[in-house]
């Protein structure tokens, strides 16, 4: 793969930048295997905190390049991007719309919360409506602004496309530089998938950056085939948009699937049993959403051998601390 040393796509400083790379030291001695580190990317921000902060950098630096003055994105009433991009536009001056899945409730929490706080419009829409519907929803709503003199950019869920791919391609020279740091050679980096942006990035940073890791998305909706295609679709869309000589059957796409659990946003005991391990073991808070399902297939399947017995891990930590309190009532017994 040739990335030209020349080019660089535009993009905005958003990010506390570089985010430190954990060993899990308590969590090693409860439960040997191969060592887990943690890439800390809950930690880009205070509010504005996770994965998708990478992203927006190239995502709302392309709308400003364009001279668009609103943001319209999409996602789940607890959606970690809305959130994100919300406080971001409050923080550049852009108007931010958000088109929800869901039912709003009478109080909000979580996300929702920091949405409202942010000044973000909201429009919410019932599932089927919104899955049914929501490219022709993004389009209505672009067209309202054009209508009014406004010039809006369109985020797709999550900043999971050609533009959002940069994202994480560029944090895999971050994680070069702590991998030479710690003077360590994982073999194996793990993340959540949902959208399959970040599991994109990774996979084409890894293959230019990482030579000998190998990046695993854990599904965290859908299926592996879906996700197969979407990474795969995000890959291609990235090198005919800024027209890379990039060999895309040499990019290894790799799903860990069964762990979906009863749905998306939804959890099972075990997922919750994992959360407050982690956070009592390491001080480490993982969400039911994301990365408390992608961290429990972790352990999971290096107990079961995938990983094999020697190398080191990484988990990329995604964020999603607010996902937490709407599930709040899973987590009721604990505590003395």
């Amino acid at each position: 793969m040739t990335i030209p040393t020349q080019f660089t796509p535009p993009r905005l400083g958003l990010a506390n930048l570089p985010t430190p790379l954990q060993l899990l030291t308590r969590l090693q001695e409860a439960r040997p295997g191969p060592r887990i580190w943690v890439k800390r990317d809950d930690l880009t921000g205070c509010a504005l905190s996770g994965n998708k902060i990478r992203k927006l950098e190239f995502s709302l630096a392309q709308a400003l390049e364009e001279g668009c003055d609103t943001i319209i994105t999409c996602g789940g009433l607890q959606s970690n991007h809305c959130r994100a991009t919300a406080l971001l536009c409050a923080q550049l001056g852009l108007k931010c719309h958000l088109l929800l899945r869901g039912e709003k409730p009478e109080h909000a929490d979580g996300n929702l919360l920091l949405d409202q706080l942010a000044g973000a419009q909201i429009s919410a829409y019932p599932a089927k409506q919104f899955q049914a519907q929501l490219p022709q929803l993004l389009a209505q709503w672009q067209q309202y602004y054009a209508d009014r003199g406004r010039r809006a950019f369109i985020i797709p869920t999550g900043a999971s496309d050609a533009v959002g791919v940069w994202g994480y391609f560029s944090a895999c020279a971050e994680l070069a530089d702590d991998f030479r740091h710690h003077d360590i050679r994982p073999r194996h980096i793990i993340c959540a998938t949902g959208s399959g942006g970040t599991q994109a990035g990774l996979t084409a940073g890894a293959h230019y950056y990482l030579a000998g890791s190998r990046v695993w998305g854990v599904n965290v909706c859908d299926d592996e085939a879906w996700f197969l295609n979407k990474v795969a679709q995000d890959l291609h869309d990235w090198q005919h948009r800024y027209d890379l000589d990039v060999a895309l059957d040499d990019l290894q796409v790799s799903v860990i699937d069964g762990y979906v659990g009863p749905g998306y946003a939804l959890a099972d005991e075990k997922v919750y049993e994992t959360i407050a391990d982690l956070a009592a073991t390491e001080g480490l808070i993982l969400d039911p959403v994301y990365t408390g399902k992608a961290f429990h297939a972790l352990l999971e399947e290096r107990d079961n051998g995938r990983f094999g017995d020697d190398g080191d891990i990484v988990f990329v930590h995604t964020g999603g601390i607010f996902g937490v309190f709407p599930h709040r009532q899973h987590f009721t017994s604990l505590g003395g």
